[in-house]
């Protein structure tokens, strides 16, 4: 499945060093401020099939959600709805100048990899998630993606979670998750690992 394709390497390296522990982090809002990149990606897609969108209103109800939960609210019934998130996915490294990183975390990061398998686990898509590692030289720091395009169900399901467990085969017990929204927060502990939170970030 799209979710076993790991970023980094072939497994047989991956599994090199095996590790019995598991560092997981959430994308937006957490390693990244990106409301500015997602805003204006969505706005300038959105522009083009007659629809405005406020920065205040994306900040507050749409940035961290997954598209088909916050578009439909914009757009209403209209049949377009995946066109301007395709569009979005596109437009989105134009912005990446705009985007903030967390560096006390990304320290963190480093500090854990000798022990820790790292991942991204996000309701963004992987086309993004892969555009903004690389963009910041930070695809090298993580074993896995788990996106959004990776799991039927969103969060606050736990989906994404459990998978990256899965894949690593390490227990909750023995994996730490980072979040800083509430339905990544409610993901996160559904999940069972230990949950950190980020706060005043974004």
């Amino acid at each position: 499945m799209e979710y076993y394709n790991d970023i980094k390497r072939s497994c047989n390296t991956m599994y090199e060093h095996v590790k019995d522990k598991l560092a997981m982090f959430d994308l937006d809002g957490t390693l990244y401020d990106t409301r500015k990149v997602n805003f204006m990606a969505y706005q300038a897609a959105l522009k083009g099939f007659g629809f405005s969108l406020d920065m205040d209103f994306f900040y507050k109800q749409c940035n961290g959600r997954h598209y088909k939960v916050f578009l439909p609210v914009i757009m209403g019934d209209s049949k377009d709805i995946d066109e301007v998130n395709r569009i979005k996915k596109e437009l989105y490294p134009k912005y990446l100048s705009d985007a903030l990183v967390n560096l006390p975390l990304f320290t963190i990061i480093k500090q854990l990899k000798e022990q820790y398998y790292t991942a991204v686990v996000t309701t963004a898509s992987r086309k993004n998630c892969e555009d903004i590692l690389k963009y910041f030289g930070h695809t090298e720091l993580f074993d896995l993606i788990i996106s959004g395009d990776d799991t039927k169900n969103k969060k606050p399901d736990p989906e994404g979670y459990i998978k990256c467990m899965d894949y690593f085969k390490i227990d909750p017990q023995d994996a730490i998750i980072f979040e800083d929204s509430p339905t990544g927060i409610e993901a996160a502990i559904k999940s069972k690992a230990s949950v950190f939170t980020v706060i005043g970030y974004s």
